[in-house]
């Protein structure tokens, strides 16, 4: 393992405050006591400045020395591997961690976020909500039974899937007290609090140095 370094911008705009997702990252190395640096990109020219190390123009992207990752997805699994913390050992443990974290990824994410692209659109009827609404409610039925999705304990898989899930539309979208209770307990996690406000303090001293 190299010298980690997470890339993220520089300045964003309120309302994604909080849930730019370098967060993932920084919350795996914070749960797995992994050192890592946050370094940045301008958010001007975001779409084309950073194209040879992201070619769809997003964040966040990883180094680990000289290997160079973008995804979250990717890079999670990627930091996952170098802890037990995050992903177990043993191979039922890991082939069960890694099949939650595809479903967050697959499942559950390929269906929020166009439903909640169309929802802040003010789309009169989101033709989505369906679709979500019956995913969501098959997590709940999962979540009902077990605190943690993979292993008996907090794992990778959890990391990402509370974090799809703790966006407050998708929250909104229906009762699912299993699912709720899930998400409060994963987000009440010291190491999330510790990057959430973290991230929250990077982009307000870019205010101000924005004047």
């Amino acid at each position: 393992m190299g010298e980690l370094t997470i890339w993220t911008l520089d300045w964003v705009p309120e309302r994604p405050r909080g849930f730019v997702r370098d967060l993932r990252l920084r919350w795996a190395c914070e749960e797995a006591g992994l050192d890592y640096t946050v370094r940045t990109i301008p958010f001007e020219g975001r779409e084309t400045n950073h194209l040879a190390r992201q070619p769809f123009g997003q964040v966040p992207f990883l180094s680990d020395g000289d290997l160079e990752l973008f995804e979250s997805g990717a890079c999670l699994l990627h930091l996952a591997r170098q802890s037990e913390r995050l992903m177990p050992r043993d191979p039922a443990g890991e082939a069960e961690t890694l099949q939650w974290t595809i479903a967050a990824l697959n499942s559950i994410e390929m269906a929020s976020v166009p439903w909640w692209f169309l929802t802040i659109s003010g789309e009169a009827e989101n033709r989505l909500t369906g679709w979500l609404g019956q995913r969501l409610g098959q997590l709940e039925a999962v979540l009902a039974g077990r605190d943690w999705l993979a292993a008996g304990r907090f794992t990778v898989a959890d990391l990402l899937m509370a974090d799809v899930l703790r966006v407050p539309e998708v929250r909104a979208l229906g009762h699912r007290p299993a699912s709720e209770a899930y998400v409060q307990r994963v987000t009440g996690r010291p190491a999330f609090r510790k990057v959430h406000d973290a991230q929250l303090r990077q982009f307000a001293a870019a205010d101000a140095a924005r004047g």
